[in-house]
This record gives C-alpha cells, sequence and structure tokens, in this order.
C-alpha cells in the first residue's frame, strides 16, 4: 500500500480509456498462475485487497491498478546436481566429451523436466496513473520490472507512450547543486546519505550515510566526481532517495501521515484501504511534484 520504490513515467499523451474499460481490459489479462510447464507469468491483480475485486481502482483523478507476477524457484545448486550425472552419463555412452551446446540442451531438458515439481514464489506491483499529471507512477525499484510493467499495459489497453518524467542532463546538473545545497526542490531540504562517482573509466565511489553532507569531507569530491544519489526530506511530508536515472527509492512517510486514520479503523475494510491510498498518492505526488517542478524548469548548464 505504502510505495517506498517508485519509477516514473511521463505520458506524452493522456490515457482517454474510462474505468469500465480499464476494468474489462485488465480482467482480460488477469493473472493466473503458472501452468506445470511455465516459468514465469503475469497479470493483473487487486489493487486494493483480494476480497475487493477491481482490476482499477478510480480515486478522484488517479487510477489504481496491481501487477502480480509468479515465478518457479529452480536453485542453480539443484539444477546442477541432477545434470552432472546426466553429462557423465551422455559422455561415456558417445565416449568424449559433450560440446557447450549439448551441455545447454540437456540442462533445458531437466529445467523442463523440474519445472512441474518447483515451488512458486509471487510478487505483487502496485501502480497509479495520475490523469491530472499525466503521470505514470510504479511501485517498484527495478528498471526492468517496471518496463515489464509497462509492456503488460500497452497489451492491455494499446498504446502507451510513456517517457522519463525529468530531463536526465538536468537533473545530473540539479543533483551537483542539491549536495552543494542550492536549488534545492520547493519545501525539501538535504538529508544525510549521498553517493558519488568519478566519470572516468576506473569510476571511483564514494558514499556517505548518516553524515553532514555540508562538512568539506563531502563538498570536496564535487571537485572530481558527480552525485549518482543523494537523500532528500520535505520540512513537512516524505524523505527520500534520488538517483541519476530518476529513480525515487527509499521512501520514508511521517508518522503523521501513516498515522492519520487510525481513527477509521478497519471494520470497513474498503474505506481504509481508500483513504490509505489517498494519503500515500497525495503524499507522493506532492514531493513528485517539487521535484519536477524544480528540474525540468531549470536551464541546462
Amino acid at each position: 500500500m505504502w510505495f517506498k520504490n517508485i519509477r516514473v513515467y511521463k505520458l506524452s499523451a493522456p490515457l482517454t480509456t474510462d474505468l469500465a474499460s480499464l476494468e474489462q481490459a485488465f480482467a482480460e489479462f488477469k493473472f493466473s498462475p503458472c501452468t506445470g510447464q511455465e516459468a514465469v507469468k503475469s497479470g493483473f491483480s487487486y489493487p486494493l485487497h483480494n476480497s475487493i475485486k477491481q482490476y482499477c481502482h478510480q480515486q478522484q483523478h488517479r487510477w489504481f491498478f496491481a501487477i502480480k507476477r509468479q515465478e518457479k524457484i529452480l536453485p542453480a545448486a539443484v539444477i546442477n546436481e541432477e545434470l552432472q550425472p546426466k553429462i557423465d552419463a551422455a559422455e561415456q555412452e558417445q565416449g568424449r566429451a559433450l560440446s557447450r551446446k549439448e551441455k545447454q540442451a540437456l540442462k533445458e531438458e531437466l529445467i523442463h523436466t523440474l519445472l512441474p515439481r518447483a515451488f512458486s514464489r509471487s510478487q505483487l506491483t502496485q501502480g497509479y496513473y495520475d490523469a491530472q499529471k499525466n503521470w505514470l507512477v510504479i511501485n517498484s525499484s527495478s528498471a526492468s520490472k517496471a518496463e515489464d510493467i509497462l509492456a503488460l499495459l500497452r497489451k492491455a489497453i494499446g498504446s502507451l507512450p510513456a517517457l522519463p518524467w525529468l530531463d536526465s542532463h538536468k537533473l545530473n546538473s540539479q543533483l551537483q547543486q542539491w549536495l552543494k545545497h542550492e536549488d534545492l526542490p520547493k519545501g525539501f531540504m538535504p538529508g544525510a546519505e549521498v553517493e558519488l562517482k568519478a566519470p572516468d573509466e576506473e569510476g571511483a565511489k564514494v558514499r556517505f550515510s548518516n553524515h553532514l553532507l555540508s562538512a568539506d569531507e563531502v563538498q570536496t569530491h564535487l571537485q572530481d566526481k558527480l552525485v549518482t544519489r543523494i537523500s532528500l526530506q520535505q520540512t513537512e511530508g516524505v524523505s527520500l532517495t534520488i538517483t541519476d536515472d530518476g529513480s525515487i527509492k527509499q521512501v520514508k512517510y511521517p508518522d503523521s501521515v501513516i498515522d492519520h486514520n487510525d481513527e477509521l479503523g478497519w471494520d470497513d475494510l474498503p474505506a481504509r484501504l481508500d483513504a490509505d491510498l489517498l494519503l500515500m498518492a497525495d503524499s507522493v505526488n506532492n514531493a513528485l511534484l517539487a521535484i519536477s517542478e524544480q528540474v525540468n524548469s531549470h536551464p541546462e548548464s
């Protein structure tokens, strides 16, 4: 429910699909478990709770969705233990060492045999589309997983012209300024973590954690290194870490936000989940808006 790591995309054209159409589109690509020979399976699930049978949940100008991904777990050690006797037997039978291609074929055959007996692991990833800001916000730290989600969304609704939400050149320039405590997004102050990397081939890195970022031993690294990630703190809101690829990590919400709806209790589950979702999305949007306005409106250096 509370997004911890975020990938944000800006749509070059707004989605015009209504709630009923989205619900139908997502239902057509709903999640179903892996069959015996399937290694991975993804599909839409319920964004609020399994007891609330909605694939798309609308809240004001936001549409929430969730994608469930299931994969079979086959540890490499298990595969190798089963594979080696098969390789030994084949080499003894043929009187020669097997080629790499032949070993790979035996491995693929073995995996095909083991898949029906493998354990399954599932993961639910939530996201929402903000029609007001024309943003797609995905609760994931992984770029590849976020791209998989975009691909499934495209299958379900057709065109999805998603672009980076921040200009990368402007962002990289601003990260340097933020470490200097200059041109910070409105309502933000520096946190206590930063990572810098030299732009040369060696790519020397230095990272400070729980450290005063204005200290000389930190600031001196700006002479020969680029900021790759830095933590920021809203004076009244979330704390987060932003990286040089525009991803948001380690989002933390103040107790005043997390506990705000405690008086509602949990007797009415849909109402409570909806209220918490509103608080979370408002907090995230507030932070994203401040960052995007500061970065995208700033001239490139």
